[in-house]
């Protein structure tokens, strides 16, 4: 067993507890403690505190101005040795608030503003947003009626030869080019993948001005509208018209068309089947019929690319692109407007 003076037990080693002098201090400042609360106090016998902690004060005016210095209650609620005082709030503060109530009900007496189960409370006014819209529409409907009645009264091809329907067309025709075409044909008419670019001159129905205003009149393919521009390529492979073998040769025969790499052996082989199942649309020389809609195969363009997997997947389940007819959506000004516009960007014939 350890002597006292071992160095692990001794209550006196640093690394064991607190040294004996220390000790010895805390049980000093413990007594002087100890007198000290017996002296003075916290509480009474019926435990109410003896020692109150005092209010704030504030300085404030009566109603003469002159200045006072008053103490302020204690909420009672303290945080982190804060002390909360029930101070009132500033006037101006309150004044503010008062008048955002007022304000409040006055506007939901004056406007629409409480929901019912079939619209809501007009208000005194009668005035809603909707309404002030509907007026601001018609307030151009009005201005240009005058411009719209002669737009729609000139043949289309004198529209460009009149300054004021010219402007008129560039201006009014972007805007209903840019709310219902971009969304295909993209905001600089380029196009994409499956929407023809209107800034060339290579087009599938025509692309005079009159072809142009027809196509946006009757769109193409749009099974509402009975005077729509209608073709459709067969699906040789879906529908079983060729097998396999023949689609991998007219597909050559068609990349030999365009100018591109491709196999001479399978695109001998295809130019028969080219001939007896395409050259009714697409030509003997694969130049294409714009009567049909039916693309030139011998350019650069291609509406949904020329690579040899695209082409045989257009030549096995063939395409139907749609365009929607908009005679009956968009105004006779409109439809003239936007094909003046389509015309005008460069494609145009």
């Amino acid at each position: 067993m350890a002597g006292t003076d071992d160095e692990h037990t001794s209550p006196g080693a640093r690394e064991n507890g607190t040294p004996l002098d220390r000790q010895a201090a805390d049980k000093a400042h413990e007594s002087v403690h100890a007198a000290q609360t017996a002296a003075n106090p916290s509480s009474g016998t019926d435990g109410e505190p003896l020692h109150k902690r005092p209010g704030g004060t504030r300085v404030v005016r009566d109603r003469k101005g002159v200045r006072k210095v008053i103490e302020v209650p204690s909420t009672g609620h303290s945080w982190d040795g804060i002390e909360e005082y029930d101070n009132p709030l500033p006037r101006w503060w309150l004044w503010t608030f008062y008048i955002t109530i007022i304000w409040a009900i006055g506007y939901v007496i004056a406007y629409p503003a409480i929901p019912l189960i079939r619209g809501a409370t007009q208000g005194l006014l009668g005035e809603t947003m909707r309404s002030d819209v509907a007026v601001e529409i018609q307030r151009f409907k009005d201005a240009n009626a005058p411009i719209q009645a002669k737009l729609v009264e000139t043949p289309l091809d004198q529209v460009a030869a009149d300054p004021e329907l010219a402007n008129y067309t560039s201006n009014a025709g972007a805007a209903v080019f840019r709310t219902w075409c971009a969304q295909c044909h993209g905001s600089g008419a380029g196009g994409a993948k499956g929407y023809p670019s209107l800034l060339d001159n290579d087009w599938l129905w025509g692309g005079t001005l009159d072809d142009v205003y027809t196509t946006v009149q009757h769109g193409i393919r749009d099974p509402k509208d009975g005077e729509t521009r209608y073709s459709e390529m067969p699906r040789f492979g879906t529908d079983e018209l060729l097998d396999k073998t023949q689609i991998a040769q007219v597909v050559n025969h068609v990349l030999q068309l365009g100018g591109q790499p491709h196999d001479a052996a399978l695109a001998a082989e295809g130019a028969t089947v080219f001939a007896e199942n395409c050259t009714s649309c697409h030509g003997e020389n694969g130049a294409g019929d714009r009567a049909q809609g039916a693309p030139n195969l011998t350019d650069a363009v291609w509406l949904y690319g020329s690579d040899p997997a695209t082409i045989t997947r257009i030549v096995h389940d063939g395409p139907f692109g749609v365009m929607p007819a908009w005679a009956g959506r968009l105004s006779e000004a409109d439809i003239r407007a936007v094909a003046s516009y389509v015309h005008s960007l460069g494609g145009g014939e």
